[in-house]
């Protein structure tokens, strides 16, 4: 799949571009504070166009999908939006997805330039299944803080209606209001606060794209096991920076307890109240109340994933 194209809705009034993968769309309309404040006051929709989205249609394709990712899919209902996950044989994250079905395709959608490569597992994993998979251009994903909760939130949108569709649901909202919500819920978005090594039990995945009630897949052991006894390697932890500089730390940056590395950071923002934060992965084993530092700024943890027992997430606001 080539790139994703140029949203158009970089073209409303005082729209500027995201930055890497983020850049086909709005990174904030003028003033992120405002758009914030418009979200959490349920207002307005963020455009998401930039996430590219598969379709598998096929008789076969729900009990197929079962069987492949961390999702109860067997039965799924028509209309329902839930997340789910691939890993490898020993846990680790490879994709993550949002889909839903209609009854007749199970449609998802993942972070930029992630499709093909989810597409590629997918063809090799087909043999006799009766499915057929599909990188789709014509639909754009939104959000909307108005829809319902967690993952019903998002919504796909002909693309080339998105600018009807932005008049109709506004006022837009940029990628730095929808990612300091995101980071103030403690949301990991993937491949930004994962890595390779990342297991669903670091980041609080569990119980939300990973169905503990269900048959096999590949990575199940390792997620069960972490699961049972707890106390997984890592941990997903908001930082509190003290805003001493006006800046924020790059992606990958070292999390240090003196001259020591405990971690690394991921996402990062500045909230209308709480100020600049970020999550990180932390060892485990680091100290709630340790005095750490980031890119020469102190930060504050509060807990996301408990470092005791990896099942105890907070529960989103």
């Amino acid at each position: 799949m080539t790139s994703p194209s140029t949203s158009p809705l970089l073209a409303l009034p005082g729209a500027v571009a995201g930055d890497g993968v983020d850049a086909p769309v709005a990174a904030h309309y003028g003033s992120f504070n405002l758009e914030q404040r418009a979200l959490e006051n349920g207002e307005g929709f963020v455009d998401l166009s930039h996430r590219e989205v598969v379709r598998i249609s096929g008789p076969d394709r729900l009990t197929w999908l079962h069987s492949l990712t961390t999702q109860f899919l067997q039965g799924l209902q028509p209309g329902v939006t839930l997340p789910g996950l691939v890993l490898d044989p020993h846990g680790h994250v490879e994709h993550a997805f949002v889909g839903t079905d209609d009854g007749e395709a199970f449609t998802l959608h993942t972070e930029p330039g992630r499709a093909a490569a989810l597409v590629g597992f997918l063809e090799r994993m087909v043999f006799m299944t009766r499915v057929e998979i599909a990188i789709v251009d014509d639909l754009a994903v939104t959000w909307r803080p108005s829809r319902g909760a967690a993952y019903d939130r998002f919504e796909l949108v002909p693309r080339d209606q998105l600018s009807a569709y932005a008049e109709a649901a506004g006022p837009a909202a940029g990628l730095w209001a929808y990612d300091a919500l995101r980071i103030a819920r403690g949301e990991p978005r993937f491949g930004v606060d994962t890595d390779e090594r990342t297991i669903p039990n670091e980041v609080g995945w569990i119980n939300d794209a990973v169905h503990m009630d269900k048959g096999c897949y590949r990575g199940q052991e390792t997620v069960a096991r972490v699961h049972n006894l707890g106390r997984p390697p890592r941990r997903l932890t908001l930082l509190h920076l003290d805003g001493s500089e006006n800046r924020l730390p790059a992606p990958g940056s070292d999390l240090l307890n003196g001259d020591k590395v405990v971690g690394s950071v991921g996402s990062s923002a500045r909230h209308h109240e709480l100020g600049p934060i970020a999550l990180a992965l932390v060892k485990r084993n680091v100290d709630l109340a340790a005095e750490l530092v980031v890119d020469g700024m102190p930060v504050a943890q509060e807990v996301v994933v408990d470092p005791e027992v990896g099942l105890h997430v907070r529960p989103l606001r």
